[in-house]
């Protein structure tokens, strides 16, 4: 009786287990065909890609749509600008995240008004101050056009918070009254017990803040005047919607007859997928652990 019953377990548990890979299988073709018959457009010439020819493999291949976007001294400038944002912004949201979480991780009997505060915040992901509030705001500080306009606004995360906030309160209170006992104040338990402890949650938060500033158009869009402080994105939707046409030479005009504005839109994906795509292999294996524990109070 007990075979019987173990034979079946073991039939059951291989079901499970073979149903598990053709879900996941088919999970991860939806996930990266997609991504596969981008490329293969964005090397593909025009004929082949107006005429629906082009699948998960180039037709016709071809580099004209990226040499486009590429030789422009303008697509360079426009790199730069996000790569300092990338970098100014991560540092800022991950210096305030940390500095804001550390006191709300704490109870109500050694914060007066914890709730207070944490509310304070919370409501910020409900209620948005709007759009024209906002560019007003910017506008009067003297803001616009500059790289503090892409940062400033969003300089604390209230979601990341939230992660940051719960991973902190997992760590042993053991651990912070032996620091104190050492003589430590807040800053340095701060930098050198919590932190260290926290590294895949500030990984996991790291990566969503630089996908968030990479990623980032319509800012640099209404708060930029100059064409070189536009930000990556906003460049290469320039490019690719408003196609500059003031902008343009004889030259421009003669390959853009013999380029698909599909391949365009496709070489713009690849080319700003790429720096991301970069980082995320070496923030992966702290992404779940981050997300996992970050997310629940145990």
């Amino acid at each position: 009786m007990s075979s019987s019953i173990r034979i079946k377990n073991s039939m059951l548990t291989r079901v499970f287990n073979i149903s598990n890979i053709v879900i996941l299988i088919i999970l991860a073709s939806i996930c990266i065909l997609p991504f596969v018959h981008v490329v293969a457009v964005s090397f593909s010439n025009k004929l082949n890609v107006s005429a629906g020819f082009v699948t998960l493999w180039p037709k016709g291949f071809t580099i004209e749509s990226y040499k486009y976007l590429l030789a422009k001294t303008a697509f360079w400038q426009a790199f730069k600008i996000s790569a300092i944002r990338l970098v100014l912004g991560t540092a800022i949201n991950l210096i305030l995240i940390m500095l804001t979480a550390y006191p709300l991780s704490k109870e109500s009997s050694r914060l007066k008004m914890r709730t207070f505060y944490a509310w304070f915040f919370f409501v910020t992901m409900l209620i948005s101050g709007g759009l024209i509030p906002n560019f007003i705001l910017i506008n009067e500080l003297g803001l616009r056009d500059s790289i503090w306009a892409l940062v400033l606004p969003g300089a604390l995360p209230i979601f990341s918070l939230v992660l940051m906030l719960n991973f902190f309160r997992q760590v042993p209170k053991e651990l912070e009254e032996a620091a104190f006992i050492d003589g430590a104040g807040h800053l340095r338990t701060l930098a050198q017990v919590y932190i260290p402890i926290s590294v895949p949650a500030i990984a996991t938060i790291s990566l969503f803040c630089m996908v968030a500033h990479w990623n980032a158009w319509f800012d640099g869009m209404i708060y930029m005047n100059s064409a070189d402080k536009l930000p990556l994105q906003t460049y290469l939707r320039s490019v690719i919607i408003e196609m500059n046409v003031s902008e343009m030479g004889g030259d421009d005009w003669e390959l853009l007859k013999t380029l698909s504005d599909r391949s365009l839109r496709s070489a713009q994906i690849i080319i700003a997928m790429i720096p991301i795509l970069s980082v995320y292999p070496f923030l992966q294996k702290y992404f779940v652990k981050g997300i996992v524990v970050g997310s629940v109070k145990g």
